[in-house]
């Protein structure tokens, strides 16, 4: 609930956690007037009421009360907290200022399960780009069509495309540009067998999950054209296992900078591939790992920490490398492997190489 919580507006209300308690549940509600947060449990309300309560102190409290039933009583500007032996006197803020929960008519509505969302999200967000002077990279565009459901996200350096199958989803067209920051905390939330439902409005997006409902603002703007980054084909393509290419890269990378390049010189004749790095103030370092190769010799570089990035996001034992020539990008998909129906590709922008 706090994700909800405002910290900078001068509103003072939206810094608490409206709770209102009626019939046979307990609803908690936050907001930062755009992201909107309501969860509903299950209570035994001897009277119905509504208060606001500050609430980073409200959270604190709770998650550091003994495992026991929590009593909460308000009255006037003030709150009553009592569990087991433990009791809190805390000042309540005035209920009547705190916005109400918006009433959403929503249009399209997808339903996935918890563990392919989450999966999903945590291969993409990371590319979500953190300059917020574009703010439309700051997002994750989804969409739905011809039973597919997929997630792309973009910094402009690399870009990262996670597919799955969502059969019988009567929402083709769904599309919709969405916060990564906002993705990531729903992914992050427990795991749970209930599905997740993106639902589209005018110009948000309602999200359900259980007994909570997120209600935040879409990113508006035209994402970028990524389908023209994605050749049709590729001159050299390598099977590469993963485990042995992230130790690789990590070994080569000691040598440099966080931006320094390292080098893959992929060998057909040998079926190898050679990592290697070199800084003039250091030294150098080169490691050759025996692969699978077809096509032709080439030699590519790129930003060491981009490639840990993407393969730390594959989630195979192995992972193809689609390489058109030392100059344009460089593709990582996963070996798709044991019945997974999902697919993950990830471009990465070559450094030139001097």
């Amino acid at each position: 609930m706090l994700k909800g919580v405002s910290t900078r507006s001068t509103l003072p209300v939206l810094s608490g956690i409206l709770v209102e308690a009626a019939g046979d549940k307990i609803t908690l509600h936050t907001t930062d007037l755009e992201l909107s947060i309501q969860y509903s449990a299950p209570a035994l309300v001897e009277e119905a009421g509504r208060a606001v309560l500050p609430g980073k102190l409200f959270s604190e409290i709770v998650k550091n009360l003994p495992d026991a039933a929590v009593h909460v009583r308000a009255e006037d500007e003030q709150a009553f907290i009592t569990c087991d032996a433990s009791s809190f006197s805390i000042k309540a803020l005035n209920h009547e200022d705190f916005p109400g929960f918006p009433e959403v008519s929503t249009h399209q509505q997808i339903e996935i399960p918890f563990a392919k969302f989450s999966s999903m999200v945590k291969r993409v967000s990371r590319v979500v780009s953190k300059d917020e002077s574009r703010a439309i990279l700051t997002g994750v565009l989804i969409t739905y069509e011809s039973g597919l459901l997929r997630m792309v996200a973009t910094d402009s350096y690399r870009l990262a495309i996670s597919e799955t199958p969502l059969p019988n989803t009567p929402a083709e067209g769904f599309t919709a540009v969405i916060a990564g920051t906002f993705l990531s905390e729903i992914a992050s939330l427990p795991k749970t067998e209930a599905p997740v439902s993106i639902a589209l409005a005018e110009n948000q997006i309602v999200v359900r999950c259980e007994d909570t409902t997120f209600i935040n603002r879409r990113i508006e703007g035209n994402f970028p054209n990524y389908k023209q980054l994605l050749p049709d084909s590729y001159v050299t393509r390598a099977t590469i296992d993963l485990d042995r290419l992230v130790a690789g890269v990590k070994r080569a990378s000691l040598l440099g900078s966080s931006t320094s390049p390292v080098r893959l010189d992929l060998n057909v004749a040998s079926q190898t591939v050679q990592i290697s790095a070199a800084s003039h103030d250091v030294g150098s370092a080169q490691e050759t790992i025996t692969c699978d190769i077809e096509g032709e010799d080439v030699e590519i570089a790129f930003n060491y920490a981009y490639v840990l990035d993407g393969l730390a996001a594959a989630g195979s034992d192995s992972v193809y490398l689609e390489v058109q020539s030392s100059l344009k990008p460089g593709i990582f998909r996963a070996v798709r492997e044991g019945g997974r129906d999902d697919e993950y590709l990830y471009l990465v922008m070559p450094v030139r190489i001097s």
